[in-house]
């Protein structure tokens, strides 16, 4: 196959759309296919571009054999929804025009949200070249921006709703990362459920593995002699990582006890105002890939968390499948099929979102169970047997290459007709 794949955000940007869409690519360049990503330059989470990416309108790379094609951007920070909606509305409008002018014509498009405007570009491209569209949704807009309160239900909000129903119904297929989302597309816009398919997100499983744990590290990073629980990610809305600080303000009082937060996004600033004065929290700043291995083999304990939303219920968190492929248990504040999921695993403990309470018994909890390391090893079995990403990526590209060959096998019908 010949595939387009367009994607506002790819690496060295460290997101889990990045992620994902890296690996789907260069599992699919391994197996023989031929891959384009469209992409912006990166910029994400600052919301700033390298100096030699300013001012240039297109550029084509060479990640692993996938050809990147970088397209214009106009880079903000991640604060202040109308300079937001801004950028994504650039990166549209030039992944438009730079795939119309730069790309040849693919057996097929996807295009992957978050967010929701290039889902449109990949449309548009689908339109331009007449071939299959495939709407990749790991993220319900405008549904997750109304649930982090980020906007309010007003006309821009029904308007966004009309265009993610436009592009359910126009798409050949839609893929979603979980049955959650499969189930609320159905419920939300009518959906025939045979229109949609599910691949969850993964992990790369030979990159992910256990390490032991690196001495000089652990003294650089002032973690010798502590209990560690890390939170590796983005720092935004939908987190909620103030039930983190909550948590450490109960725990003040034994000092084996240590909150790490690795990453950046539109609410660290606040958090590390909020911190000032809790010994036993610590920011770091976001981190390549191979640095976060470090990080991971540090730890005890793996967090995830999100807002408590009825959305949420729906999610499953990437990180689960990182931090399980390190061997690193996992104290999950996200209900649904996440928790349902570590349950399954065996693999860790869930405590109510938003509740630093429950966070912090929850904490405590794991750290006197005998079994914590056992609980890491169930997290791999788990996800070496369901969730390892060039496995996913060879179902993937399996229900792609269905699509192009009934796209094919119809064309001639047209003709005749």
């Amino acid at each position: 196959m010949d595939i387009l794949f367009v994607s506002q955000y790819y690496p060295p940007e460290v997101n889990a759309p990045a992620n994902r869409v890296s690996e789907l690519a260069r599992a699919w360049v391994r197996a023989g296919h031929r891959v384009t990503v469209l992409t912006a330059f990166p910029n994400h989470p600052q919301g700033s571009k390298r100096p030699a990416d300013r001012r240039v309108l297109s550029r084509r790379e060479d990640d692993g054999g996938v050809e990147v094609l970088r397209a214009y951007i106009w880079a903000t920070p991640n604060k202040g929804l109308v300079r937001r909606m801004f950028s994504y509305a650039s990166f549209m409008v030039s992944a438009l025009l730079v795939g119309s002018l730069r790309c040849r014509r693919p057996g097929l498009v996807i295009a992957t949200s978050p967010q929701l405007l290039t889902a449109v570009a990949g449309w548009g491209l689908s339109l331009r070249f007449n071939t299959p569209f495939v709407f990749e949704v790991r993220d319900l807009w405008p549904e997750s921006i109304v649930a982090v309160e980020a906007m309010r239900e007003n006309r821009v909000v029904a308007g966004l709703k009309r265009l993610a129903a436009l592009l359910y119904r126009r798409c050949d297929r839609i893929v979603t990362v979980g049955e959650g989302y499969k189930r609320k597309i159905v419920e939300l816009y009518g959906i025939d459920p045979a229109k949609i398919s599910v691949v969850e997100n993964g992990v790369d499983t030979a990159l992910f593995v256990p390490r032991t744990r690196d001495p000089d590290f652990e003294r650089a990073a002032g973690w010798q002699g502590k209990k560690v629980l890390l939170y590796a990610g983005t720092h935004g809305m939908a987190h909620g990582l103030a039930v983190v600080l909550g948590a450490a303000e109960l725990l003040k009082g034994e000092p084996s006890v240590l909150f790490a937060l690795v990453g950046d996004g539109a609410e660290k600033q606040g958090l590390v105002e909020a911190a000032r004065g809790l010994d036993n929290v610590r920011f770091y700043e976001q981190q390549p890939r191979e640095a976060l291995l470090r990080f991971y083999a540090a730890c005890d304990i793996g967090l995830v968390h999100l807002r408590d939303t009825p959305l949420f219920q729906e999610v499953l968190p990437s990180k689960i499948f990182e931090y399980f492929g390190m061997e690193r248990p996992i104290l999950i504040g996200v209900g649904g099929e996440a928790r349902a999921l570590v349950e399954a695993a065996r693999g860790g403990i869930w405590f109510r979102p938003d509740d630093p309470q429950a966070l912090a018994d929850g904490l405590r909890a794991l750290l006197a169970d005998p079994g914590l390391g056992a609980m890491g090893r169930r997290g791999r079995a788990w996800v070496l047997q369901h969730y390892d990403r060039t496995a996913l990526a060879e179902r993937y590209a399996a229900l792609l290459q269905a699509i192009v060959d009934r796209a094919g096998a119809a064309a001639p019908a047209e003709r005749a007709s």
